[in-house]
């Protein structure tokens, strides 16, 4: 139950939308992040994923927080361990939540450094990188109700699309899920910023579980940096929007003051 670090999302009622411990596969777990396979030392392994064996995360300090009428924040320092329960990285992510008028607006940003020398972060789209898993009774009763909007259109119910069967399946400025919990349809935009390292391989499950991997070595020069958004609101949303959310995301207005 404490093996990894995760974040819950709620809808605007105090409904959770988001997975934790137990059900179909336990190791997916609300919004998380992290590597199946990963080397460091002399030819060690290390699976931040389904940390198995003496392998998990572990939640360090928080280092600031705020919360008030229009968002809430929080700066935490998470470390990674490897095979002999050694710590091997030392993560700095930001949460940042934005009540909105149709649901939540999530800032996710997190900066990686190593201490046990290069470590070769690898996997694969089911098992790496930046993934939302809905509740499980998406998986349970209501995943033929699924569907995916993607930059080239809406997606019929139940139907998904995964790297490398399909190889064009990268790179994608955004993706989201739309799914149906207690007779509510929810709908997860998931935003991946183009500075965020590529080839961004992707995976889709209609049991409520997405998101992206890439391969990247951190090195001491050359820690990871990497910065999502995911928009949940309540209900269906068209593509015009989620374009809308992109642009907004890559390109923001910016005020000047004179």
């Amino acid at each position: 139950r404490t093996y990894k670090v995760y974040h819950h999302l709620f809808d605007r009622d105090g409904r959770l939308v988001t997975k934790g411990p137990g059900g179909r596969y336990t190791h997916h777990r609300g919004l998380f992040f992290g590597f199946n396979k990963i080397g460091y030392g002399d030819g060690k392994q290390a699976d931040i994923w389904h940390c198995r064996g003496r392998v998990y995360q572990s939640h360090s300090e928080v280092v600031s927080s705020e919360a008030g009428p229009v968002l809430a924040r929080h700066r935490l320092r998470i470390d990674w361990h490897g095979q002999e329960a050694e710590l091997i990285a030392e993560e700095a992510r930001e949460m940042t939540i934005y009540r909105v008028a149709t649901g939540q607006l999530v800032e996710f940003n997190s900066r990686l450094e190593t201490v046990a020398g290069t470590l070769e972060l690898r996997g694969d789209p089911q098992h790496a990188g930046f993934h939302f898993r809905a509740s499980n009774q998406v998986a349970d009763e209501t995943s033929a109700e699924t569907y995916y909007l993607r930059p080239d259109g809406k997606g019929g119910p139940g139907e998904t699309r995964n790297w490398p069967d399909l190889e064009d399946h990268v790179n994608l400025p955004f993706n989201a899920m739309s799914f149906v919990i207690d007779g509510q349809r929810y709908t997860a935009v998931y935003l991946d910023r183009p500075e965020n390292p590529k080839e961004a391989r992707y995976s889709e499950r209609d049991y409520g579980r997405f998101g992206s991997y890439f391969e990247y070595d951190v090195t001491v020069d050359a820690p990871l940096e990497v910065a999502y958004r995911v928009w949940l609101t309540e209900g269906e949303t068209t593509l015009d929007e989620v374009r809308r959310l992109d642009c907004d995301f890559v390109d923001p207005a910016v005020a000047t003051v004179d």
